[in-house]
């Protein structure tokens, strides 16, 4: 049995969004920490080099096609990519986003599964 617990990131710039999706991550045991740029993101990232980083397509500045492929340069797959939007799959920021995560899902995400992706929390 794992003893360590998952570690998650969840990035998005509207606070309530971020709050709401950490606490239900947390409710099931996983650690978490949230972001609300990418600044923020991969600050927490470098430090806490969590299995999963969940983000927000479209934020100000850099959005999560940008972000992600950040990250993938960074980390390659050793951290799982997970894209979330409440937008329509037909926005290009959307698309190419969703293309290049490992999972997406639509806002409200089901927690039943997202924990699937995520797998037990420890």
């Amino acid at each position: 049995m794992n003893t360590h617990p998952v570690r998650v990131v969840v990035v998005d710039d509207v606070k309530d969004s971020a709050d709401t999706m950490a606490e239900l991550l947390r409710l099931s045991h996983y650690e978490v920490w949230t972001a609300g740029s990418e600044t923020e993101a991969l600050a927490l990232i470098d430090e806490h080099r969590p299995l999963c980083v969940l983000f927000d397509v479209v934020m100000p500045g850099i959005g999560g096609d940008e972000l992600c492929r950040h990250l993938r340069a960074t980390y390659g797959d050793d951290i799982v990519l997970i894209a979330v939007t409440g937008f329509s799959e037909d926005d290009p920021r959307v698309h190419t986003s969703f293309s290049l995560a490992d999972h997406y899902f639509t806002k409200p995400i089901d927690p039943l599964a997202l924990s699937k992706v995520l797998g037990p929390a420890e």
